[in-house]
């Protein structure tokens, strides 16, 4: 009889194996054993991470690779190597970083909360920073939403307002409310949940024998404009196509789930606010439920704290306009530890209030509402008051496109955009090369800048402490890795070069 799981084949020559002792158990690494010939010291610290590391969203290459970038420390927008090179952080380090690295507030609120409490669990019991936070964040909506539901990750936190919208129409008597609609081209991460209203092929496609069947319905993204057609336009024909969907299926349809001003994932593509005011009078209208992913684009990247905050054109939001749920990770901390939430209406948490347990949520993960991202959190809060950080933002964002103002103009690319502290471009189709992403990434090191294009779209989303000098530099970087990629001659090493490393430390 087969064993239902066989035993994996013998090495083939020249593969590692863990050696094995005498009666036939794998000798383990320990702490006495650094010295032993799979961990050498003298390795560098990126040919050890191939060795040992799994690296997210990295393709595994046969020969092992290239190597990834070691960082040995940060300091506010500069990543720096071991080597003492330097590196713009023009991604946030994932859109997670905010103040730049090492922000003394946030390092000073950690430590303290060091010294105070670790780590409780949430399940019976409460700590300072968590109750703290959620008031904060519950206070910025006006008091239209709150009751925060901690995770660690975004896609975790996808995960909880889906379950939550399905479990509140069960226990409203509408158990077969149990659809989700997502937008075309639209990411909310890759646990199965989030990837089944995930419409990002690379992503999906490996896994959708596992997923549940949403709807995809059209993205009111403004690249998609014919001639003659402004992006407002377009907004209205996604909601026209929504609304077909609804009065179809919206007795079987939960909750709607989008990305407001930006889906990221997309290749940073922007809509209309009047988007955002349409989808919330529409699932009003048919009664369901608005998720606002904001995991990338909340704490301030699009010009205000949450960027659904846009979504009446700057007019002011009452309780009514706001999403059922609003999901945030990425930012909320800082960019320093993980931590994501999800904030609800008090309707719906009412909904979860009974003696029977079959109507509680009881969703949990061990390190909910960790003391320490919630401490690092409530600094973040606190810098975004003391230092002015939206007014701000509103001039350093006209700093990023004054210094992107040649990028935008190269006729090599098109659609230029920017909301708030994000911009891209897309390079033209009769320019695209392939690979273009990964040249790209590798030509933007040679220049000081770490970047890594979505597709044919290069964008910038860099911490929220950019000079006007710096801007200026990012885009004359960025402008000759384009020349490195698109133009004559052969592409840049991987690591800058000294003259570059030079004009990197004067921009600092």
């Amino acid at each position: 009889m087969a064993l239902p799981n066989p035993p994996a084949p013998a090495c083939q020559p020249g593969s590692r194996r863990a050696p094995m002792r005498a009666d036939g158990q794998l000798r383990r690494a320990s702490l006495e054993n650094l010295s032993d010939p799979r961990f050498p010291e003298h390795i560098p610290l990126g040919q050890r991470s191939l060795r040992a590391v799994w690296h997210p969203c990295t393709p595994l290459r046969p020969g092992a690779g290239e190597p990834p970038l070691a960082i040995a420390r940060g300091e506010g927008p500069w990543l720096i190597d071991a080597d003492g090179r330097r590196y713009l952080d023009a991604t946030s380090s994932w859109w997670v970083n905010l103040f730049g690295h090492g922000h003394p507030a946030i390092n000073a609120a950690l430590k303290a909360q060091l010294d105070t409490l670790e780590h409780v669990m949430l399940a019976g019991c409460t700590h300072a920073p968590a109750v703290e936070l959620a008031e904060r964040l519950s206070a910025l909506t006006g008091g239209a939403l709150g009751h925060a539901f901690y995770a660690s990750d975004g896609a975790s936190a996808v995960e909880i307002a889906l379950k939550m919208s399905f479990h509140y129409w069960r226990n409203c008597g509408l158990p077969g409310k149990r659809e989700f609609v997502c937008l075309r081209d639209g990411y909310h991460g890759e646990t199965v949940g989030a990837l089944a209203v995930t419409d990002v092929a690379v992503f999906r496609d490996a896994y959708d024998p596992l997923l549940m069947r949403a709807h995809v319905v059209m993205s009111p993204d403004a690249r998609q404009a014919a001639d003659g057609e402004t992006a407002r336009s377009v907004a209205q024909r996604a909601l026209a196509a929504l609304e077909a969907l609804l009065q179809a299926r919206a007795n079987q349809i939960a909750a709607l789930i989008v990305e407001p001003l930006v889906q990221c994932a997309a290749g940073m593509a922007m809509h209309d606010p009047c988007y955002l005011d349409g989808v919330r009078a529409l699932c009003d209208r048919y009664r369901v439920h608005l998720i606002a992913d904001e995991i990338a684009v909340g704490c301030g990247r699009t010009g205000t704290f949450f960027a659904w905050e846009q979504a009446r054109g700057g007019d002011p939001l009452h309780e009514q306009h706001w999403p059922d749920f609003l999901c945030l990770s990425k930012g909320i901390s800082g960019g320093y530890l993980p931590l994501s939430l999800v904030l609800s209406r008090p309707a719906i948490h009412q909904a979860f209030v009974a003696d029977d347990l079959a109507r509680s949520f009881l969703h949990s993960h061990s390190y909910t509402g960790n003391p320490l991202a919630c401490r690092a959190a409530l600094a973040t809060l606190d810098v975004f008051e003391r230092e002015h950080v939206l007014a701000g933002n509103r001039l350093r964002a006209q700093w990023l496109a004054e210094g992107m103002a040649a990028l935008a103009a190269d006729p090599r690319l098109h659609r230029a955009r920017q909301r708030g502290m994000i911009w891209a471009a897309d390079v033209r189709p009769e320019h695209a090369v392939d690979g273009f992403a990964a040249r790209f990434h590798r030509a933007a090191l040679a220049e000081g800048v770490l970047v890594r294009p979505i597709g044919d779209t290069l964008y910038a989303m860099p911490p929220y402490v950019l000079d006007a000098a710096q801007s200026r530099w990012l885009g004359a970087r960025l402008h000759a890795a384009l020349d490195a990629v698109l133009g004559e001659g052969a592409l840049c090493d991987a690591g800058p070069a000294p003259a570059r490393q030079a004009e990197v430390r004067h921009a600092a």
